[in-house]
C-alpha cells in the first residue's frame, strides 16, 4: 500500500477511536481541557535533533495539519497520543526511531482590561496569569479578582482568578477570558480618603472654636 494512503487509513481509525474515547472519558460538564483537536488549534511539535521538522502547525478548517516531509494529516478530533502515533509512523520513513514531543495549543481570546487584547494560543500547563501576560498584562484599572470565562456568548459559572490553572477549567477553543474593570470606589480610593481626611480636619477645627 502507498505510505500516504496507509497513514490516511491509520488516521481514520484513530479519528473514530479518538471521538469514542473522548465521549466515554469526558462527559458533559466534566473539568479539564478538551483532549481532542479542532480547527483553529495548533500542534506544537518537537522532534529530537530535527529542528527543521519541529515547529507550530495549525489545524485548518477541514481538520488537517500539514507537517514537513509527510504532508497533510487528518488530525481533527484526535487525541495527542493518536497524533503522536501518526507522526512517529510517518517520520519513521525518514528517521530512525524518531523521538516526538507534542503540545496542543488552544485558541483563547483575552479581552477587557488587558494591554493587548486579542487571540492567543495557550497550552494546558499555563495559568490564567500566564495567559494575561501573553496579552501584555492587566491595565492599571483591571481587576484580577474579577475575571470571567465566556463561551458561545454566555458567561460560564466557574470560580476564576489569575492563579487558576488552565487544567482547572473546562476550556474549549474559542473561549474568552474577560478581565473586568475595578469598581469606581476602588479606582478613587485615594481621592475619597483625601476627601475624608480634609473633612475631618475641617470638622475638628470647627469643634475647637
Amino acid at each position: 500500500m502507498n505510505p500516504l494512503r496507509l497513514i490516511a487509513a491509520v488516521a481514520a481509525v484513530f479519528a473514530f477511536a479518538g471521538v469514542s474515547s473522548a465521549s466515554a472519558q469526558m462527559p458533559a460538564g466534566s473539568r479539564g481541557i478538551n483532549p481532542v483537536l479542532i480547527p483553529g488549534d495548533v500542534v506544537r511539535v518537537k522532534i529530537w535533533r530535527e529542528p527543521d521538522l519541529s515547529g507550530d502547525f495549525g489545524v485548518d478548517e477541514s481538520g488537517v495539519v500539514v507537517f514537513p516531509k509527510i504532508g497533510g494529516l487528518p488530525v481533527g478530533r484526535l487525541t495527542s497520543d493518536s497524533v503522536k502515533a501518526l507522526l512517529v509512523a510517518g517520520y519513521a520513513r525518514f528517521l530512525q526511531d524518531p523521538s516526538v514531543e507534542l503540545t496542543f495549543l488552544r485558541r483563547v481570546q483575552v479581552l477587557g482590561q488587558v494591554k493587548n487584547p486579542g487571540l492567543y494560543h495557550v497550552d494546558a500547563t499555563m495559568k490564567v496569569t500566564d495567559v494575561l501576560a501573553m496579552a501584555g498584562g492587566v491595565t492599571s484599572v483591571g481587576n484580577t479578582k474579577n475575571i470571567e470565562l465566556w463561551r458561545d456568548g454566555k458567561c460560564v459559572a466557574v470560580e476564576l482568578s489569575a492563579a487558576s490553572a488552565m487544567t482547572d477549567l473546562s476550556l474549549h477553543s474559542g473561549d474568552q477570558l474577560q478581565v473586568s474593570q475595578r469598581s469606581w470606589l476602588s479606582l478613587n480610593a485615594g481621592v475619597i480618603g483625601a476627601g475624608i481626611t480634609s473633612v475631618a480636619v475641617i470638622v475638628t477645627a470647627l469643634i475647637r472654636r
